[in-house]
């Protein structure tokens, strides 16, 4: 390359503001092809270590590359607005314009992100600007509604208020005072007026129009470039790759291994080769190589199979599968009929009651593992199966293959207006160890839709279908199959307002298992070992760490709390020391769905010649049976001996309708 460290730039956009980003550029003269990143998370300091492993590489390949800040995030100017926003998107086609527009640029451009970045490129994709021809989204939503961190068919996940917390936190970073002047003028007003996310959100408990907006899944005819979208079985993000692979126009792939939230190459459960999968994209499309990108399989997806599975990183044990088309031809629908305590080929009778505690899901682990340090993955089922109505399948006489979306279809009532049903598959081992396959939530109230809700007439027997997360398992011969049904699932899913018994009703009760079945596997390209990459040489200051403990209290609150520190390093590029570090508590006794309870604090930390910030924020979100309650404080300090800039309090109580 030209230089060894990436080049700070200034893109101007239409009103007037700039946008800050870091640019590598391959060596030679050019023109190249480019790859933008484009997300909130800081290129200076919150992504700075990761840019270095991906966008180096890329350059190296001929690829100049751009990640660029979102307005009001990192060193951008303007104001941040929200997640998403009409302002976001319009900023983002101005970027990739002015990127197309640069002499070191053939005019093809590529999006590349994880998480939010993806998403953005999706969404960019479907207002077609002339220079992006390709996308690679890594853990990504499709539909921002029913399948992101917000709402979970119809229920409210904690991570809504977990997440806003988060991004509250980031959101009040300032912009490095080396490439901003302004940067403290700037800083305050951050403070002031960074948006109140949880509660924004919060207020939008239905799919309206706030949700359908970047939903690339209501217009899947919009997408015209090809996509290759990216997941892991251990990441909350399953369902969007294969549902861009099947409903895609253009070319599109899905790439599903056994990772967790992250760039395959980074993973801490199996590190894979994620530069050559992305380069081989954006070499067919970008660099215009015919090098067979277009045939890959549909689907290719790691088969899981039972690893005794923990809350820490714990190796995966499968195998490499691929499939042609997806939807695949090898993929059949079985129907198993629920019967008292199993399932058979015949529609059950009689009738089961479910009412779970409130604390049950304590096995579910993080609901984003790869957002923490350690003590995110889902552990041992057997706990929340002893607090669950479960179903097992005989002892297995041959294995049994799953892929895609297994569909639960119950006949219910409830005695409240409004109650939760958690629907979970495990693998259960001869020694009894339950791994889960996959789960899904369903508010009741959103039985006819998730745009006008219904409270239940208690004792008013109604159909459910529950639909639940993408997965592909291999359970052995001589393992069991269990389906495990709960009335509430705490802290991944928020709980109803008072606990509600739910009455199964046997006849007209069914399970629907996508059971893979193939004469000849095909090649299955898998990715392959991480290869080699750069690392950011930064100084380390602090080490990261992480501790996890749940506790009973005197009065039998159940409590988890965690603490996650990040670390603090120093940048080799420009000087600055970072440093954060996040506490999280929920709690909820057992016997009182409206007892649960959110907090998490925030910390970060700048400092570099002599110049020192520090930022605190508190966030809490709990509930009664009408309403919700959040706060959220911050403090804000400079200098050694922490003079307060800034300390504000914000409060919002929303009521919970059927939530």
């Amino acid at each position: 390359m030209q230089d060894a460290r990436p080049k700070d730039h200034w893109i101007p956009m239409p009103d007037g503001r700039r946008l800050a980003a870091r640019l590598w550029l391959p060596e030679g003269t050019g023109p190249f092809p480019a790859i933008l990143e484009y997300l909130p998370c800081c290129k200076r300091d919150g992504t700075a270590a990761r840019d270095e492993t991906t966008h180096r590489v890329f350059a190296a390949e001929g690829y100049a590359c751009v990640r660029v800040d979102i307005a009001g995030t990192g060193d951008s100017e303007g104001v941040f607005d929200d997640e998403y926003s009409q302002q976001e998107l319009r900023d983002g086609e101005a970027v990739l314009a002015w990127i197309a527009a640069q002499p070191w640029c053939t005019g093809r451009v590529g999006m590349i992100g994880i998480g939010w970045g993806g998403s953005n490129g999706l969404q960019l994709a479907v207002r077609r600007p002339e220079a992006l021809k390709a996308v690679v989204a890594v853990a990504s939503t499709v539909d921002r509604y029913g399948d992101d961190i917000h709402y979970m068919g119809g229920c409210l996940l904690s991570g809504n208020a977990a997440w806003g917390a988060r991004m509250f936190a980031c959101l009040t970073r300032p912009a490095d005072p080396r490439l901003r002047p302004d940067w403290r003028e700037d800083w305050i007003a951050r403070m002031e007026e960074v948006p109140f996310l949880a509660a924004d959100w919060l207020k939008h408990p239905l799919r309206d129009g706030y949700w359908q907006h970047g939903s690339v899944s209501g217009d899947w005819s919009a997408i015209q470039v090809p996509v290759l979208a990216i997941t892991g079985w251990a990441d909350p993000y399953v369902n969007a790759p294969p549902a861009l692979a099947a409903n895609l126009q253009g070319p599109a792939k899905a790439l599903i291994g056994p990772w967790e939230h992250c760039y395959t190459h980074l993973s801490r459960l199996d590190a894979a080769d994620f530069h050559s999968e992305v380069l081989g994209w954006f070499d067919r499309w970008l660099k215009q190589e015919e090098n067979g990108a277009e045939d890959l399989p549909a689907c290719r997806t790691y088969m899981q199979e039972h690893f005794n599975p923990a809350a820490r990183n714990t190796p995966r044990q499968g195998r490499w599968v691929a499939e042609a088309e997806w939807p695949s031809p090898n993929v059949s629908e079985e129907v198993w009929h629920l019967v008292s305590g199993g399932f058979a080929a015949a529609a059950g009778q009689g009738m089961l009651a479910v009412r779970s505690p409130a604390h049950a899901g304590q096995a579910a682990g993080s609901f984003c593992p790869g957002m923490h340090i350690g003590h995110e993955l889902a552990g041992d089922q057997a706990e929340d199966d002893a607090l669950s109505v479960c179903f097992d399948s005989e002892a297995l006489n041959a294995p049994l293959e799953l892929l895609g979306r297994a569909r639960l279809k119950l006949r219910v009532s409830a005695d409240k207006p409004v109650a939760q049903i958690v629907a979970r598959l495990c693998d259960v081992s001869p020694e009894g160890v339950s791994q889960r396959i996959s789960y899904r939530a369903l508010n009741l109230t959103h039985l006819s839709s998730h745009e006008a809700l219904e409270a239940l007439v208690p004792g008013q027997i109604c159909e459910a279908e529950i639909v639940l997360n993408q997965c592909a398992h291999r359970l052995r011969a001589g393992h069991r199959l269990r389906l495990a049904l709960t009335t509430s699932y705490w802290p991944t899913v928020w709980p109803a307002p008072e606990a509600a018994a739910v009455t199964l009703y046997l006849e007209g009760s069914a399970l629907y298992l996508p059971v893979r079945a193939v004469q000849e596997e095909i090649a299955p390209a898998n990715p392959g070992p991480a290869q080699d990459f750069p690392v950011l040489a930064a100084e380390q200051l602090r080490t990261p760490s992480s501790r996890s403990k749940r506790k009973v209290l005197e009065d039998g609150t159940v409590v988890l709390e965690t603490f996650d520190d990040f670390g603090e390093a120093r940048n080799p590029d420009h000087g600055l020391a970072t440093g954060s570090h996040a506490t999280a508590r929920y709690a909820i006794h057992p016997n009182d769905q409206a007892s649960a309870r959110f907090e998490t604090q925030w910390r970060f930390t700048f400092e570099r010649d002599g110049w020192q910030i520090a930022i605190d924020t508190e966030s809490t979100m709990y509930c009664d049976r009408k309403n919700f309650h959040l706060t959220r404080k911050l403090r804000a300090t400079e200098s050694a001996d922490e003079t307060e800039v800034l300390a504000k309090e914000w409060a919002e109580t929303l009521p919970r309708g059927l939530l």
